[in-house]
């Protein structure tokens, strides 16, 4: 990948004698802990071997130039260094951009232009993280080319902001976090109240077990789908319990607590969105102990309850997802399967016995073409690092 890389872009851009350097950003994937990022709750992601990647060399023309192996009809982008604004016209551009001005306002503008390929081995609108990907990717770039500092946790926090205030999607810190604090082999136990977090072994392979993502291919964007308006039924309901109750976010509450005040919520769409925010918090807190004491079975059976949780109460999964994870649950060798991401297509995630996978694509690909009338894709991965330069 980074010779075709480094090939690509002098084919681009033409030849120049300034270094060229390659970067990668993994992916991630949500084990368990759905929609609890923006509810003060815990999450429990891991990144991914599968990713983006970027080669990137400086210019003497005071611009950005933009192309992506994954979009090559749309051509070069070129964006000159002080005018990062959004517009709707400029597609994934946007969220490079967006990174970009979140470090000019920190006081780290870019004095030197740069010429950028992009490739990501990501499907596009998966639910795998493409764009937080991108945008840690982006920000990995800026802090290697100019020399400047910042720790994981600042880099997830200001991709985060780039994608909150620049993009304009709501979305928690989870999945940016998760890219730029991956460590190989480990999950990431995430309390997004106070982002402390616990580094959990995850070397699933030495128990002879695979992740088996299932990508339903039916695309779905953050911006296009209803996260927004979940989130706001969360805050909602919050701000009704907050007049009984003294709390700062639905994280704080157990299931009986919540029972407790729920009735003060009034709205039954408002109580089950954050009921699901409240009891899949406490999932992912009795998931991660499982799987701390050796105990898979009880880990697989908390990841297919917030499958349940996230069709019943939080209405983010469709046909699709529930056909995927419905089909996974019939299977021999699997431990447990849920939805993973934002919901409203993309991906499920799957624990599987190593022995069984073959058989577990064969059958579930089968029952989804069967019911929905085109292919799945799957993806056998791995459990990968953080952002770097890897040339």
């Amino acid at each position: 990948m980074k010779d075709e890389l480094k090939t690509m872009l002098q084919e681009v851009y033409g030849p120049s004698d300034k270094e060229t350097r390659v970067y990668f950003a993994p992916g991630r994937v949500n084990l368990i802990g759905e929609h609890t990022d923006y509810n003060g709750g815990h999450v429990f992601p891991c990144a991914l071997t599968i990713g983006t990647y970027a080669a990137v060399r400086p210019n003497d023309q005071k611009v950005l130039r933009l192309y992506s192996a994954n979009y090559p009809g749309a051509g070069i982008s070129v964006l000159p260094l002080g005018a990062m604004r959004y517009d709707p016209a400029d597609g994934w551009c946007n969220y490079p951009k967006g990174v970009i001005k979140v470090f000019a306002d920190r006081g780290m503008e870019m004095t030197q232009g740069l010429d950028i390929i992009i490739e990501g081995t990501i499907p596009n609108g998966s639910g795998l993280s493409s764009s937080a990907s991108l945008e840690v990717l982006i920000g990995t770039i800026l802090l290697d080319q100019f020399g400047w500092q910042m720790d994981g946790v600042t880099l997830s926090l200001a991709a985060q902001e780039a994608e909150n205030k620049f993009v304009g999607v709501n979305c928690g810190i989870m999945d940016q976090f998760a890219i730029a604090m991956g460590l190989k082999d480990h999950a990431i136990f995430l309390d997004t109240a106070d982002l402390t977090y616990q580094y959990v072994p995850l070397a699933l392979e030495e128990q002879g077990l695979k992740l088996v993502i299932a990508c339903s291919n039916k695309k779905r964007g953050l911006a296009d789908s209803k996260y927004n308006e979940r989130r706001a039924e969360c805050e909602a309901a919050l701000e009704a319990i907050q007049t009984v109750r003294d709390v700062r976010s639905l994280g704080e509450l157990s299931n009986e607590e919540f029972e407790q005040v729920a009735s003060v919520i009034g709205d039954p769409v408002r109580i089950r969105r954050a009921r699901h925010a409240v009891t899949e918090n406490r999932r992912t807190i009795s998931a991660v102990k499982a799987l701390q004491q050796g105990d898979l079975k009880q880990f697989g059976e908390l990841m297919n309850a917030s499958h349940v949780s996230l069709r019943d109460d939080y209405e983010v999964t469709g046909i699709e997802l529930d056909t995927l994870v419905e089909a996974a649950w019939q299977q021999p060798g699997v431990l447990g399967s849920r939805m993973t991401g934002a919901g409203f297509g993309g991906c499920t995630v799957s624990l599987v016995r190593e022995e069984a996978v073959e058989a577990f694509v064969k059958a579930v690909g089968a029952k989804y073409r069967e019911t929905i009338g085109y292919a799945a894709d799957f993806y056998v991965v791995s459990v990968g690092s953080g952002p770097s330069r890897i040339g």
